[in-house]
């Protein structure tokens, strides 16, 4: 579980294809080592991927091809920036909001806007997930939490303040760049709360 706060802006180092999976390595800056250990969780550009090698200040994942297919860490290649947040632990802040890690989709971005100091982002997302996406309500973006502006079919709106496009890969978007979506997972329990009630 996570928060969808980045502590850390990694790099991938290595990509290696292992019988049509792909083992990455990433490296980190910000991340306390002896913090992490083999088996632990590390959100990846919103990714929950497990830590199987841990070496100086580099971790090794071995990334599925559902993964691969699903998100958009199919895409990544050394040198590439990643958001990075290890797992909650007992006692941590909950600063955003509650994170699975487990993609539920694609998105698109179709517009950028100055807005003041922040910068106003469109996003698309597939129709499927629309429904999910409320307006004041929570989403996920590569693994930022961040509050949705408005919403009008498959199309939301957020801002980003200048801390957040300082301190994660959202500053660096660009229209047509493709992001990984969480939906705030509340509102996928209470569609299923409600469907068992019909």
């Amino acid at each position: 579980m996570f928060t969808g706060i980045v502590q850390d802006v990694g790099r991938v180092v290595s990509r290696e294809t292992r019988g049509g999976d792909v083992r990455m390595v990433i490296a980190f800056d910000q991340l306390d080592p002896s913090g992490i250990s083999v088996g632990d969780s590390i959100c990846v550009q919103g990714c929950c991927l497990t830590a199987v090698e841990l070496r100086d200040r580099t971790f090794a994942a071995d990334v599925s091809r559902e993964t691969l297919s699903l998100t958009t860490l199919g895409a990544l290649a050394p040198g590439s920036p990643v958001n990075l947040e290890p797992s909650l632990k007992a006692g941590d802040p909950l600063g955003g909001h509650l994170v699975s890690g487990h993609v539920d989709g694609v998105g698109e971005i179709t517009a950028l806007s100055g807005d003041a100091r922040s910068t106003r982002i469109e996003v698309s997302v597939p129709s499927a997930l629309a429904r999910y996406i409320a307006r004041k309500g929570s989403v996920t973006i590569d693994g930022v939490s961040l509050t949705v502006n408005e919403v009008q079919g498959a199309l939301f709106g957020i801002n980003l303040i200048p801390h957040t496009q300082a301190v994660t890969t959202l500053g660096a978007l660009r229209a047509g760049a493709r992001v990984n979506i969480e939906v705030d997972q509340i509102a996928r329990y209470v569609e299923r709360l409600l469907a068992g009630a019909s």
